[in-house]
């Protein structure tokens, strides 16, 4: 009877492991595709924060024709205009 222990013990384990390994594999590759993905999204000139200009913290450095207007309004309204 106590072999029988062992060996469910052991069992567990070892599916214990499995699981938390493959839980662990699917945390990184979910990360990784997500950094991925957003740098192919930079590199073609998309927009990253679905176009909310004011908010997001790439204004400086966009490029796209709604960042630019959205930096053209922004100066206008510091200067005045």
């Amino acid at each position: 009877m106590n072999t029988h222990n062992k060996k469910a013990g052991s069992r567990r384990q070892i599916l214990e492991r499995g699981f938390r390994y493959v839980a662990g594999g699917l945390l990184v590759w979910g990360g990784g595709s997500a950094v991925i993905k957003r740098r192919r999204l930079l590199r073609e000139g998309k927009c990253l924060n679905r176009g909310i200009c004011g908010q997001c913290g790439l204004i400086e450095a966009c490029g796209l024709p709604r960042a630019l207007s959205v930096k053209q309004a922004l100066r206008r309204r510091e200067h005045g205009e």
